[in-house]
């Protein structure tokens, strides 16, 4: 499981990790439609270059320190940030108000914290990241899915930043596979469509290759799921060893992007989105596949070596 942006109305752990259950060991069902009511206390945070630096280190910008088109995005001279970066900058959050107050009468959801998948995750830049700033962070439920019982339910949240003057920032949007809350009586249709990638060859593949212990350093930007890192945890999960961060192969995505669409410009990148399929273990070589339509870049993500895909539905909109 990938960790989601900070300040999310509804907070996923690793399953090994999970807290008791909350309100007196009572274990809460979804409750439809109070869910869609349910936000965070606003969240303050602060990054700066270093945290800007170890994100792009943690998707293999930098292995050679010749390579002077990645070397601004890991040495602070003319420092430039991945967009993707947005997904970890925020980590550290700390609650600097009280939580919104709830409408009268409004039933507490929650969701079983062993049973959690994050299925898609996209990050829109309403200006450029800077290098570094303060910034406030507010979640929100957006919508709630009901698959039916024994089916699951889909769970979208999304976490606006916003700067110093109040400005927008960021928006990030992530939905979570909720495998054990299906039939909470919630829509079962409605839920935002995939990118649908085109059907003819690639305009562009690329290769990225992982390192053994990518994870380990990956993780050191805020995700510390032991999946990523115990090699007890990852086979009591069924891996024969820790598996890499979705939201690593997520950037990794990015970084093809920015490599063969943008010439490492980053400002030129507003959105980028993609659903996470297939696992990745670290060492594996990521091949991204490209398509070009004008502003619209689709893309995915595969292994060739075990023939699985591990991201689909890409799309990357250009400025």
């Amino acid at each position: 499981m990938a960790c989601l942006a900070a300040g999310e109305p509804l907070q996923f752990v690793p399953f090994d990790k999970a807290p008791e259950p909350p309100f007196g060991g009572i274990v809460l069902p979804i409750y439809y439609p109070d869910i869609l009511n349910q936000k965070t206390a606003p969240r303050t945070f602060t990054y700066g270059d270093k945290d800007v630096m170890l994100y792009a280190l943690g998707v293999g910008m930098g292995r050679d320190p010749m390579n002077e088109t990645e070397l601004p995005f890991v040495y602070e001279k003319a420092l430039k940030v991945i967009p993707t970066a947005a997904t970890v900058l925020a980590s550290g959050a700390k609650a600097s108000g009280p939580a919104p107050e709830m409408p009268a009468g409004h039933r507490q959801s929650q969701i079983n914290f062993l049973m959690v998948v994050h299925g898609e995750q996209k990050v829109e830049l309403h200006k450029p990241l800077p290098t570094y700033g303060t910034f406030t962070a507010e979640g929100r439920t957006v919508g709630a899915y009901d698959k039916g019982e024994g089916k699951g339910a889909v769970i979208v949240n999304e976490t606006i930043w916003k700067d110093e003057k109040g400005e927008k920032v960021a928006t990030l949007t992530g939905s979570t596979f909720a495998r054990g809350d299906g039939g909470f009586g919630g829509p079962s249709e409605g839920a935002p469509e995939p990118h649908v990638v085109p059907t003819r060859s690639p305009d562009l593949s690329v290769d990225f290759a992982t390192l053994p212990d990518q994870a380990l350093l990956y993780r050191l930007n805020g995700d510390r799921n032991p999946l990523h890192s115990d090699p007890d945890v990852a086979r009591k999960a069924g891996f024969q060893r820790p598996i890499l961060h979705g939201l690593c192969t997520y950037g990794i995505t990015c970084r093809a992007v920015l490599q063969e669409i943008v010439g490492f410009d980053p400002d030129q990148i507003y959105s980028h989105q993609a659903r996470f399929s297939a696992p990745v273990i670290p060492g594996d070589t990521i091949t991204v596949d490209l398509w070009k339509d004008g502003k619209n870049i689709s893309f995915e993500a595969r292994v060739k070596a075990r023939n699985a895909t591990v991201i689909k539905n890409g799309l990357t909109v250009l400025r």
